[in-house]
């Protein structure tokens, strides 16, 4: 069992051929001495592990109610040292808000900031070498749409995470549960 002193990360689960396109990218282009994580879209990036119980409560009755939800994917974008792809989802965003909205009194400046939705396959190279990948993904880049499946709540180790809960959106699109 995880140490519950170590900060909570909040990242967004994806159907299986997005997060199979978008970690077959990171592993093939982030340094793998840095690489210690799959391929994420991260929500909120350092929640207090003091309050696990109430934010897995407010993840369970978030993913109840929330159904699969589609999430474009509009481009690919630099960051600096590295290249990520852009995703853009109303719903995520009025999701990720009321989470926040709960959670004030515990976010980090950095969480407290907008989300901006992204999933980064490269980073901590030289600009170099992140221009080069940003030209050669910008050329053969096709808008698609990836499928947001649920939520994951990470316990950070330093460099590895450590998986803690999986909540899956359960609401179908009549309103009915799922199995």
């Amino acid at each position: 069992m995880a140490s519950l002193n170590a900060p909570l990360v909040l990242t967004l689960t994806l159907d299986a051929d997005s997060f199979a396109f978008f970690n077959r990218l990171r592993q093939q282009y982030f340094p793998p001495e840095r690489n210690f994580l799959e391929a994420h879209l991260t929500l909120f990036h350092h929640l207090p592990a003091q309050a696990l119980p109430t934010i897995q409560q407010h993840l369970a009755l978030e993913s109840e109610r929330q159904q699969p939800l589609p999430l474009q994917v509009t481009g690919v974008r630099m960051i600096g040292r590295g290249v990520a792809y852009t995703l853009e989802s109303m719903t995520l965003m009025a999701m990720r808000e009321r989470l926040a909205r709960q959670w004030k009194q515990w976010l980090t400046p950095q969480d407290q900031q907008k989300l901006w939705p992204h999933i980064t396959v490269q980073n901590k190279v030289s600009p170099t070498e992140a221009r080069a990948l940003h030209e050669t993904l910008k050329q053969t880049f096709q808008p698609f749409v990836a499928t947001g499946t649920g939520l994951r709540l990470w316990v950070y180790r330093g460099g590895p995470w450590e998986l803690w809960q999986t909540f899956l959106f359960e609401r179908t699109e009549n309103g009915k549960e799922t199995l």
